[in-house]
């Protein structure tokens, strides 16, 4: 019965309690297809921001096990403070209490013991209750009153989070350590330790060597962000490039159904659609698109030949390929629409 709690039962009892709603300290969804477009975008407007300020700076903090870390008496604890009801908390404790579980070893099995730690996997709960925790963690750290952070469209933006992935954002170095510190060390207050070998630090102008704890945090020039490459210059050509090569694997596994004649054109077109373009799509909102990238992206043209079989060799015209395909829209049209919705 606890799994079934719908998430907008749970949420909207969040922060009733202490007058303190729930509310990401990133960037405003600009979509309504969830926290992952509010970070596509955050990252977007970062990029943009990176082109402008000579010296701006990030932090991609990594939690060591973050699901698994979890301590149930402090997760109690958090909802409470997060103005969870004592009801639902009692829920959640009823859920979790009495786990055990043991270790299959090389002569047999260890003796049971009791779990403590980690949220569920595959529970519909335990996003919602990680969230709470990472939300926790940024309040107490004090992020959402700093002044330090990078301003896009008037708002102080100084951290981007998506699941157990934070992002931390500042104009300086001095200001991205402060809070790099302050989220390390209200981590470690509810059980989370960062992973200083997995934390990286990317910055557009050169900084210098971090120690955390005695360990050096890597400074590189580019991160894989979401499945997005982000660069310290702000160039998204590689990034495109990279989509552009996925997307042709994406067609070439296709090649069996696209030669097959049992299937109509119309479909096949539907297929490349539905297969294809959201694979060279992907993370599209935070490209910054330069003519050059333009020209490359028009390669939906070698899809179609490739569906009519149109050999390189034959002299056909792009316009009677569109009027055989009849697309509907253009990759390149899909793309801003994308990017403008």
């Amino acid at each position: 019965m606890t799994e079934r709690l719908p998430f907008h039962f749970s949420l909207s009892c969040i922060g009733e309690g202490n007058g303190n709603p729930l509310r990401c300290s990133c960037l405003e969804n600009p979509r309504d297809g969830g926290a992952w477009w509010a970070a596509v975008y955050g990252a977007a407007q970062s990029r943009t921001r990176l082109k402008r300020l000579s010296s701006s700076s990030s932090c991609f903090i990594d939690n060591a096990k973050a699901f698994d870390c979890v301590d149930h008496n402090k997760l109690w604890k958090v909802l409470k403070q997060m103005g969870i009801p004592d009801h639902l908390t009692c829920l959640l404790r009823n859920l979790y209490a009495c786990q055990e579980a043991t270790v299959r070893i090389g002569h047999g099995t260890t003796d049971w013991f009791q779990i403590g730690k980690g949220v569920r996997q595959g529970c519909i709960l335990s996003p919602c209750l990680f969230n709470l925790h990472a939300e926790y963690i940024i309040r107490n750290a004090g992020l959402e009153e700093a002044q330090a952070g990078i301003k896009i469209a008037r708002r102080n933006i100084n951290n981007l989070r998506y699941a157990d992935d934070t992002t931390l954002m500042a104009e300086s170095e001095e200001e991205l350590r402060s809070l790099s510190m302050k989220v390390k060390e209200e981590s470690e207050k509810v059980g989370l330790k960062l992973n200083i070998l997995k934390t990286k630090i990317m910055a557009s102008s050169p900084i210098t060597s971090w120690e955390i704890d005695g360990e050096t945090v890597e400074t590189v020039t580019s991160f894989i962000f979401l499945g997005s490459k982000i660069t310290a210059d702000g160039d998204c050509s590689h990034e495109i490039k990279k989509c552009l090569l996925l997307g042709r694997k994406a067609l070439t596994n296709l090649d069996n159904m696209l030669k097959s004649r049992d299937i109509t054109l119309p479909t096949k077109v539907h297929l490349v659609k539905a297969m294809v373009f959201p694979v060279v799509l992907y993370g599209c909102e935070s490209w910054i698109i330069k003519k050059a990238e333009c020209q490359r992206i028009d390669f939906e043209l070698w899809c179609w030949r490739r569906l009519l079989r149109v050999p390189w060799t034959e002299r056909r015209s792009n316009q009677s390929i569109l009027k055989e395909i009849s697309p509907e829209y253009s990759l390149e049209g899909l793309m801003l629409k994308l990017k403008l919705q």
